[in-house]
């Protein structure tokens, strides 16, 4: 039985089964404990868990997830929250070159069940030091698992799976997100909450690929295409590593049209290594080029107007898809 649920109470919920579950469950980061988190995500944890196993942390991501890192292969599972995704750049060298080659310098007789849980995403007025999702940050580096939930179930679901996971994950979260609703079945375990592309809107006339908050966007888009006879199929990547491509290339197959749709620059985004996969393993299928939705090249505003016209909008969406039709 499903339960209507906000994205942020998900998060929560995941954190507690498994602190309740595993006394080698750790959640540490700043503010996490009585305060609850900067964005609620550990809300009453520090209450029902105690100080030992939900921990405030010195104002030092480097050192904090550095001592995950030690904590990991000594025994313990600890979740680990940056407060803001943008954070990862302060504690970076720790994150891809001891978090992501530990097992491998180790060969292979260590594992790291550790995962990192940070909140990223424009839209809430933070300005351009605290707005980016993190996404083309961390996705090239073998050692790690990047997850991006859009939908509540996902929250807890691939929270779930990273917490479970003998191998390192990276949680990335969307603070415009976090008041969203969705409905989760706590009891589901199913293989198909794997974390690969999942259609969420069929159509057979243009292929939509979005990630995190960019995925509701993409679904009022599809709507207000369907008005003028135009049927898109939205699909959520939900995993950035591993990635699956098969559902996306089965899409473009039935479409003949990609679109993809990031909170992330063009240059370096996910988006170009998706189009370049199906450019080369689907190419016959395609009517007419994909094309990209992505961020300006600049840094995120913090005038909200200007942030507005800076993320992606519906309408841009919907012209991408309309182009040259």
């Amino acid at each position: 039985m499903s339960t209507q649920i906000t994205y942020r109470d998900a998060i929560v919920a995941a954190q507690r089964e498994a602190l309740a579950g595993d006394s080698r469950v750790i959640v540490m980061g700043e503010d996490v404990g009585a305060a609850g988190g900067p964005f609620k995500t550990t809300q009453e944890l520090y209450e029902e868990f105690g100080p030992r196993r939900v921990r405030d942390t010195p104002i030092s991501e480097t050192a904090f997830v550095g001592a995950a890192l030690g904590m990991a292969v000594t025994g313990y599972r600890p979740i680990i929250e940056l407060m803001f995704a943008d954070f990862m750049g302060v504690c970076f060298d720790q994150i891809v070159n001891s978090i992501a080659k530990h097992r491998f310098m180790c060969g292979g007789r260590l594992e790291v069940p550790l995962v990192i849980r940070t909140i990223g995403g424009g839209g809430a007025r933070f300005g351009a030091q605290h707005s980016q999702t993190g996404e083309t940050w961390v996705r090239q580096f073998p050692g790690l698992k990047v997850y991006c939930p859009a939908t509540a179930s996902d929250a807890f679901h691939l929270l779930r799976q990273a917490i479970d996971d003998p191998d390192p994950v990276i949680i990335l979260e969307h603070k415009a997100l976090m008041s969203t609703q969705g409905e989760v079945d706590f009891t589901c375990r199913d293989s198909e909450l794997k974390p690969a592309p999942r259609v969420v809107r069929s159509g057979q006339h243009a292929t939509v690929v979005s990630s995190l908050a960019m995925l509701r966007r993409c679904i009022a888009a599809a709507d207000a295409l369907s008005r003028s006879g135009v049927e898109a199929e939205v699909i959520d990547i939900r995993a950035l590593r591993p990635f699956d491509a098969r559902p996306i290339l089965d899409s473009v197959k039935k479409t003949g049209f990609l679109v993809t749709v990031e909170e992330n620059h063009e240059l370096g985004g996910w988006g170009g290594d998706v189009i370049s996969r199906a450019i080369t393993d689907v190419f016959d299928w395609f009517d007419r080029p994909p094309v990209r939705v992505t961020l300006p090249d600049w840094p995120m505003p913090y005038s909200p107007a200007l942030e507005d016209a800076t993320l992606p909008s519906v309408e841009q969406i919907v012209a991408a898809v309309v182009t040259e039709r």
